[in-house]
């Protein structure tokens, strides 16, 4: 254990009591959805198309900013189309491959 969390822990005991000192407090700070669920469904039905001419698949930055281009969203960072295509899981990307996403056309069209 470092010794500024050593210091913060004692700290905590001190003035709050054991059970503050044990328990970590929730976050103070309030994260807003960069995309809701329809938005997420076109990402992924369009992760599981062709890639753009001239690619051979599709980045996570390409897939952003193919989704702002086609007013999918706003702005969108690939570090949020990483996490949204990691929360689908890999092996279900890889098991659907490319143009096989018949499930999440149907729910977007």
């Amino acid at each position: 254990m470092s010794q500024p969390t050593n210091s913060r822990i004692r700290r905590q005991y001190v003035e709050e009591g054991l059970e503050a000192a044990l328990n970590r407090r929730a976050p103070r700070r309030q994260y807003q959805r960069k995309l809701d669920g329809e938005q997420e469904a076109h990402l992924i039905a369009l992760a599981c198309g062709e890639p753009p001419t001239g690619y051979a698949r599709w980045s996570l930055r390409l897939l952003a900013d193919k989704a702002v281009e086609l007013e999918i969203a706003d702005e969108v960072s690939y570090q949020t189309v990483g996490r949204i295509l990691k929360k689908l899981g890999r092996q279900t990307l890889l098991e659907l491959g490319s143009g096989a996403c018949w499930w999440v056309r149907g729910m977007v069209a």
